[in-house]
């Protein structure tokens, strides 16, 4: 078995060796998603069900939920054939002895996922921030730049066959993770990169990174572009009522680029709640926690100290007959919250006063 560069230690492993043994005493892995999964998530649910197949494990399922909706998310999955299930809670909740189910780029269930709450997990590797994260064999590793790191270093030490579909998988993960190794990116992930680099499919990653963006899309960025409002560093924007939930990130990605800008954060109503993207370059900020503090109690929200997301369920206002007066007032209110979260009252500002009547 090969050496593992294991970084920093967690209660329960990392250990190849034992989560090779737990894998070896079962005859079928169940992993999960999160919800609207990303290129992190998908290779390391990939990765994982390549170790599962090593160690013996015949039936393997990996589930999801929510959509699949950003052209790059579609892409990978398209040009990699990644199977997937629609999450289903009795493949979950009703299994036999002999199964396991396994989280990968997150850790707690009902926390980003559809899975009830208390449910014993026997696998969870991740690398998002999280509290009480528990099962069979954790290796929860908030230090990483991403999940596919990890798993790359188990494929490596467990001497897993590292084809060109998973190498190119895991790499392209681990550079969109990173925003190209820019991002929250350590020395593991280079490590890892090295490692895929010689085996990956140059073509298909250049395929992966370059996908066709739709109308859509381009809209909602549009409108994230137009609305908005700048208080000091800090920029906020909102998209109205979009389809379009990855244009969120993609637009945060951009604003966050504009002159001047450390902390961006954009949201927008999809379906029955409000979904938010924050992204941060100021050392003093961690937008994880800011967007957990703001929305702690009516939504779920956080992240890493550069990247993070939330929801926030409308609740009694989704059957707001008149669609306008509920963006105005979801603009409102989530501004404000905002607003307080990053204590920029008294900070200057461009846009309209917070008593102005809609």
């Amino acid at each position: 078995m090969a050496d593992l560069d294991v970084g920093v230690d967690t209660p329960t492993g990392p250990d190849p060796q034992r989560l090779w043994d737990l894998l070896s005493e079962a005859d079928e892995i169940t992993i999960v998603c999160h919800n609207n999964p990303d290129p992190d998530c998908l290779a390391s649910a990939l990765a994982l069900g390549r170790i599962a197949a090593a160690a013996g494990i015949d039936e393997r399922r990996i589930l999801y939920s929510g959509s699949i909706s950003h052209q790059q998310n579609r892409a990978f999955v398209n040009l990699l054939e990644v199977e997937l299930l629609e999450f289903d809670a009795e493949k979950v909740t009703d299994r036999p002895e002999d199964s396991l189910l396994a989280f990968v780029d997150h850790s707690v269930p009902g926390v980003n996922n559809e899975v009830p709450e208390g449910t014993l997990v026997d696998v969870v590797v991740d690398h998002h921030p999280a509290e009480n994260v528990q099962g069979r064999y954790v290796d929860h590793r908030e230090g990483i730049g991403a999940s596919a790191t990890i798993l790359t270093e188990y494929l490596r030490a467990l001497d897993v066959e590292t084809d060109g579909a998973l190498a190119t998988a895991l790499l392209f993960a681990i550079r969109r993770e990173t925003l190209g190794f820019l991002r929250g990116a350590t020395t593991a992930e280079y490590l890892a990169g090295a490692f895929l680099h010689p085996t990956a499919d140059r073509d298909l990653l250049r395929r992966l990174s370059s996908p066709a963006v739709s109308g859509a899309t381009v809209d909602a960025i549009a409108d994230a572009i137009s609305n908005r409002e700048v208080r000091g560093a800090v920029l906020i924007s909102h998209v109205g009522r979009t389809r379009e939930r990855d244009a969120l990130p993609q637009a945060a990605d951009y604003l966050a680029t504009l002159e001047g800008i450390e902390t961006a954060i954009v949201f927008g109503i999809i379906d029955d709640a409000i979904q938010i993207s924050g992204r941060s370059t100021d050392a003093r900020t961690n937008i994880g926690q800011v967007l957990h503090d703001a929305f702690e109690g009516v939504g779920s929200a956080g992240g890493h100290r550069e990247m993070a997301g939330g929801e926030i369920p409308l609740g009694i206002f989704a059957g707001e007959p008149d669609d306008d007066h509920l963006v105005r007032m979801v603009e409102r209110v989530v501004t404000n919250r905002l607003v307080d979260a990053l204590n920029l009252s008294d900070v200057d500002h461009d846009w309209p006063d917070e008593e102005e009547e809609d």
